[in-house]
């Protein structure tokens, strides 16, 4: 018999949601970042086994909307869960469960076709046996709480791979009987091109801190293989804007001299070539769009 099916993980900021997809996985395919929202597109993690196959959609967190680009995430985290078949909630263990962590199973459980529910103890390198018992405790009462049923709860780390496997199998034993969705061999169906303005904006963030991450996005405004090059020497020329959305924020990104925006193309360029297996050029500008969060017009040309 082969499963395969949809599954997504939730939980706050920082729950490890990436971090647990991509150690799934087994490569970088979403955007890992300590701060919050940074997910902002359905990537996809893909695994394919001789007996199943599980695609792993990650969703940007679920928040109170205070603009446009906001409620439309949040449409997006929505739609995501009525269409998947099983919800892995993240419940970091070096975390008391409050009142974030209830009101998104709450929400869960509102919802008409509500998928399986497995909660993930992440982080369970950051604690001991007892905290642990604490926390799978506390976990279990949920279920009374907010009227729902988890089908298996499993303390994982996926920083020193602990349990990472248990939680893929737990995952694909909640699938319906079904066909492979892609090829063999595929981690992820998101184009490069996004995946490469994914990973220039999490350099970005890296590099900026506090200071503007959701007034910044990246689009790709050209990008290909350098003509003329020998077959066993490709250079992929990328050139990307890193869009902001008032004037005063793109002096920030371009920093004294350029220094900023030069540390961001390194670490970015770095980060994709690593990816990709191809030395790539990476040519960053900034763009200001006034207020783009806030415009319709602006959304829909930028993707979201």
């Amino acid at each position: 018999m082969h499963r395969s099916g949809f599954a997504c993980f939730v939980g706050r900021p920082n729950a490890g949601k990436s971090t647990l997809t991509n150690a799934i996985v087994g490569q970088k395919v979403a955007i890992a970042s300590s701060r919050p929202q940074t997910t902002r597109h359905a990537v996809r993690g893909i695994v394919t086994r001789p007996d199943a196959q599980l695609v792993i959609i990650d969703t940007p967190g679920l928040h109170r909307p205070r603009t446009l680009l906001g409620e439309r995430l949040n449409d997006l985290v929505y739609a995501t869960w009525s269409e998947v078949d099983v919800i892995g909630v993240c419940l970091p263990a070096d975390q008391r469960i409050g009142p974030g962590d209830e009101f998104l199973v709450g929400e869960i459980a509102k919802l008409p076709k509500r998928p399986v529910l497995v909660a993930l103890a992440t982080k369970s390198d950051l604690v001991g046996k007892q905290r642990m018992a604490e926390h799978l405790l506390k976990i279990a009462s949920l279920e009374e709480k907010l009227g729902i049923r988890w089908a298996e709860v499993v303390p994982v780390s996926a920083v020193t791979d602990d349990q990472v496997d248990l939680v893929t199998d737990v995952l694909i034993a909640q699938l319906p009987e079904g066909p492979s969705y892609y090829p063999d061999g595929e981690v992820t169906d998101e184009p490069t091109e996004t995946l490469i303005a994914e990973l220039i904006r999490e350099a970005a963030l890296e590099k900026m801190h506090e200071e503007l991450p959701h007034s910044i996005t990246v689009a790709i405004d050209e990008m290909g293989l350098r003509e003329g090059r020998p077959e066993h020497k490709p250079l992929l020329d990328v050139y990307a804007s890193l869009i902001v959305e008032r004037d005063s924020q793109k002096g920030i990104v371009i920093g004294h001299r350029g220094s900023v925006l030069r540390e961001i193309g390194t670490a970015a360029r770095a980060q994709l070539t690593a990816l990709l297996g191809t030395p790539v050029h990476l040519d960053l500008k900034v763009k200001v769009l006034k207020d783009w969060q806030r415009n319709a017009k602006h959304l829909n040309r930028l993707g979201f």
